[in-house]
Order: structure tokens, then sequence, then C-alpha cells
């Protein structure tokens, strides 16, 4: 039976492993390998992939039982598209697992140019397949022998080329900063089912994590006096960076009310040790650090220290449980609650004294009256973590549109050429956040106690900022942007007068630079006054011999390398 050349078996032959093969091309202009390694990448595994194909003649079959081939080749496509760069990482595979379908559909709905780029490619592949299967077509005895001739042959060569590969770029190169070749890191498919591998590892070690941390205790002790009232607010935003905020000098008055906010010290050169939520945040709320993570797999968090040494402590996010570490971590608190899954805010927003149209719906706004309960509940010392949605993207969802003062904020399409209505999005949402932090310190003001705020993002942003064209986070290689993060302090009058050392101790320290995820942690129990051996004074803010070290980032196999591999000071 004939058949037109688009829907014969060999051109569905030829369709699948040349599509497969596509980012592997890719990936020789965006990865900046030597010329071996990119005939390698290119060859060796179109030869594989002929292989496989050749093994049974209903191609249409084939193509099926190769899905995830096909998945990965059009989520590969994407995120070159958004980063320009590196494969499916670990941290992508974990993403998967830990966004909820909100923020997914978020983002797909603005990555148009991308998605429809992959739809294009690969949805016919797949239907024709899927009718192939259907009919029973096969490819002719002939053409299958000669396809596995034809791959064989390819193989033979490539294999030795992969062997020249290793000797040409040899292990120890790496250290003296040249290149050295790894199938599993700089072959695709090979690196992104090794990366699979590696997430299914870490999601199993974060599902066992309760069991794992059952009997650990901080031996945490207040050093303040039991009688004194206290209150300590940790805010952890979302995708923050300081090069957007007025405070550090940004040319648009995005922190109008912060601007005018006495007792508020500005941290300047700032970085996160992680561009993506699961691993920064975790690492804020626990000792974790960069060269030394996997104490997270067996130690609690700040929430359980307050909690020993006598505080009320409460976690609210105004994110979504994904069953990560942030979920964990949250629950070791007296109270915890994810507000957006509690009965539609609209009531707890109405307390205080706001109409629900005024708010956006994922504004972090609505943290605040949940904030107000806790603090009017009489508890003597108090001890609050609030999760921000902050800046994440979708950019124009953070904020009620009665407060956006940079316009226009749209189109939102995840394009070069949409940048300036981009960033006038992103800007409304720190002039938001503006709002949310000075609403937080008046609500502290307002009590007369011993009190203070700590502010940190778990990471910045790319916003097409320049001939790299990144944008969002969470790229397997971090930029300034998307390690760029603001910190800041607010101590009120009590606190500044009690603690005076502590307050001169920070602001002497204000320009020497700071890994957030080494002094976040220590620097809080030190604010808090919370003795423990965990805390190590070295590495906080509040000690007046603090020095930052080198800047470290946790990569994505989990290393710890210096930051000065990505050209980041």
């Amino acid at each position: 039976m004939k058949y037109h050349f688009l829907l014969s078996p060999r051109f569905l032959f030829f369709y699948m492993v040349l599509s497969l093969a596509v980012p592997n091309v890719a990936l020789c202009f965006t990865e900046n390998t030597p010329f071996l390694v990119d005939v390698v990448g290119v060859l060796m595994p179109l030869a594989v992939y002929a292989l496989i194909m050749s093994l049974n003649r209903c191609v249409g079959r084939m193509v099926w039982l190769l899905f995830l081939l096909v998945f990965f080749a059009a989520f590969q496509m994407v995120l070159v598209y958004l980063y320009g760069n590196g494969v499916i990482a670990v941290d992508m595979f974990l993403n998967l697992v830990t966004t909820n379908p909100g923020e997914a559909m978020e983002l797909l709905d603005n990555l148009v140019p991308a998605v429809a780029g992959v739809f294009i490619l690969y949805l016919p592949l797949l239907a024709i397949a899927a009718w192939q299967w259907a009919k029973g077509i096969r490819i002719d005895r002939q053409f299958q022998r000669r396809a596995m001739r034809s791959s064989l042959c390819l193989l033979l060569p490539m294999a030795v080329l992969l062997a020249i590969c290793y000797v040409a770029y040899q292990k120890g190169n790496e250290k003296k900063g040249e290149f050295e070749y790894h199938i599993e890191d700089n072959m695709y498919p090979v690196n992104v089912f090794y990366n699979l591998g590696l997430a299914v590892h870490e999601s199993l070690l974060s599902a066992h994590y309760n069991d794992n941390v059952a009997g650990f205790r901080f031996n945490a002790v207040s050093e303040h006096p039991k009688d004194s009232a206290e209150v300590y607010v940790l805010v952890v935003g979302e995708t923050a960076r300081s090069r957007n905020f007025q405070l550090y000098g940004y040319n648009r008055p995005t922190n109008p009310l912060l601007s005018n906010t006495s007792g508020l010290l500005v941290f300047s050169n700032v970085r996160t040790q992680s561009n993506t939520t699961h691993k920064s945040v975790p690492m804020l709320l626990t000792a974790a650090t960069a060269d030394d993570h996997d104490r997270l797999h067996h130690e609690k968090g700040i929430l359980a220290a307050f909690r020993e040494a006598g505080f009320y402590t409460v976690f609210l996010s105004n994110q979504k449980p994904n069953h990560s570490y942030i979920d964990f971590l949250g629950s070791q608190a007296d109270e915890h609650l994810f507000i957006r899954e509690a009965n539609d805010d609209a009531d707890a927003v109405a307390a205080d004294g706001k109409a629900d149209d005024v708010v956006a719906q994922t504004s972090d706004e609505r943290l605040l009256p949940f904030l107000s309960k806790a603090m009017a509940e009489g508890h003597k010392k108090l001890f609050v973590v609030l999760h921000m949605y902050g800046s994440h993207f979708n950019y124009r969802d953070r904020y009620p549109q009665s407060r956006a003062r940079f316009m226009p904020d749209t189109p939102t399409e995840a394009k070069p050429t949409n940048r300036p209505q981009l960033v006038n999005a992103y800007d409304n949402t720190i002039l938001q956040t503006d709002y949310i932090l000075h609403s937080i310190i008046e609500k502290l003001r307002s009590t007369g106690a011993v009190a203070a705020m700590m502010y940190t993002s778990d990471h910045g942003e790319n916003i097409f900022d320049d001939s790299r064209r990144l944008f969002l986070h969470a790229s397997p290689r971090p930029s300034e942007y998307d390690t760029d993060v603001p910190l800041l302090v607010w101590t009120s009058e009590a606190y500044a007068c009690e603690y005076a050392p502590i307050v001169d101790a920070m602001k002497r320290n204000l320009h020497k630079g700071v890994q957030t995820s080494v002094s976040v942690f220590p620097t809080m129990l030190s604010i808090g006054g919370i003795s423990t051996r965990v805390r190590i004074d070295s590495l906080s803010l509040t000690n007046p011999r603090y020095h930052m070290g080198t800047r470290l980032y946790l990569n994505d196999h989990n290393h710890a390398v210096p930051m000065a591999m990505y050209g980041i000071e």
C-alpha cells in the first residue's frame, strides 16, 4: 500500500531520528565545548537513535516507546530558549515536582514562542506515529537492515573519538581551569538521564527527612531576660534582586516607604548560594551551606531552634505546599499555615481593612492579617517566618493594579522585545514588597517591644538584561542577576537600646559582602539571643570580626564551587 511520503514509515523514521538530534545540535552552539566533543556529541547519539529505531519494523510504535526522549528533547529546547545554555538539570527535575500547577501554567502561558516551536516540531511526529501504529504500518525489511548496519558503522568510529575525548580532555583539567570531559556531563541525553537519577536520589532523601531529624535537638536557650517581650520576624522573599531596589541605588522609586524608615540597615554586595527556591530557602532556614549541604538531611531548622529556646513560633507562607524541605522546616513551628491553602483568604484580608478586589490574588499583602493575628495572641516571645510570593513570574499577578506605578506592565510574554514592560511589572512587584515590609515594620514598631525584622530573597532574576538574553532563574549556570539579592535588617528603638553592640556590629559589617545562605541563619539566631552549639558566630553579621570568605555556589550536583567560575564577583 502506497502512502504520501509525509505519512510513510521511512519518513517517520528520519523525522524521529533527526528531531531527537535537534537538542544535540543546539547544544553545540550554546555550550562552548571543543569541536571534537561537539562532533561526538551529535553523531554518537544520532547513531544510537537510528539503531534503536531500527530494532522494530513498526516505526510508530517505536516513537511512542521512546516518548521520554521526545519529551526530553522538547523540554531541552524550551530551556535553551529560556536560559541560552545548559542541559535539563537536576534542579529542573526537582522543580517539576515542587512547582504547583498554577505556577506552571502561568509560566507556560507566557512562553508562547518556545512552546509553539516545540509543539510544531514534536506534535506532528507523535500524531503520525500514533496513526501508523494504529494502522499497523511497517518499514520494509531491507530498509530496516540497512538502517541498522549504517548506525553500527557510525557507532564504531564515534566510540574511538569518544575515547580520544577522554584522553585529550583528561581528569584534572577542571582544577586547572581547563575543559574536562565527562560523558555524564557533556553528552546529551546521557547527562539528562544522569541528572534524572540524581533528582530521584535527592527526592528519596527529602522523603525520609522527618524520620532522619526526629531525634535532633539544638539544645537552644535564650540569652535574653525571660520577662522581656520580644518579637522577631524573618521574611524570606521570592525572586527579588537588589539592583531593582531604590535602597541599592536603583534610579526608580521602588522603595519610597523603606527609604524613609528609621532603624533600617541595608547590607550591600549580597549573593545567594543557589538560584533555585528549593535549595536556597532551606539553606536560609538551616545551618546548611553550599560547602556543608548534607547537614540539611539530618538537622532541623531555625523555627525548631527558637521553639526550643521558649519562643512561640509561627510559619506563614503565601506559596503552596509541595512536599519539599520548605514544608518540613515550616512544620517545625508551633503553628504553620500555607495561606493559599486556607479557605480563600478574603475574610482575613477584609479583617485587615482591605477590600478583596484591591488585593491581587497572590499578593503578599494577604500575609499581613495572619501576622497581625499571631502578634495579637499575647505571646511574650514570638518568632515568625514569612515566606513571600514576592516577584515570582508572572510579575503582573503579584500586585494590585491600584498600586501599579510603572506602566505599561503588559504584554507579559517572555520575549526580549517585551523587556521594558517586563521590567515595569517587575519593578511594581518590588514596590509592593516595599509596602509589605514597611507594614511589617510598623506593626512591630507599634508593639514597643524588643523587636527586629530580617528580609532577604531566595534568589534574583534574569530579565533579558544583556546580550545573553537570559530569562527567569534556576539555570544550571548562575548569573550575576539571579544570584543578586537584597538583605535588610530593621531593629526597634527598644532593641537598639537594649542590644546596642549587636546593632553597632551590623552597621560595621554593612559593606563587607554577604552570602545569605551562610549568614542569615547564625545572624537571626544572634539577633534573637538564641544560643546553640549549631550557631557559628564567625559567620554572623552581628560579629564585629565578621569576614565573608570565598563566595561559593551550590551547583546542580550539590557541589560547592567558587562563584568566580561563573564570572560572578
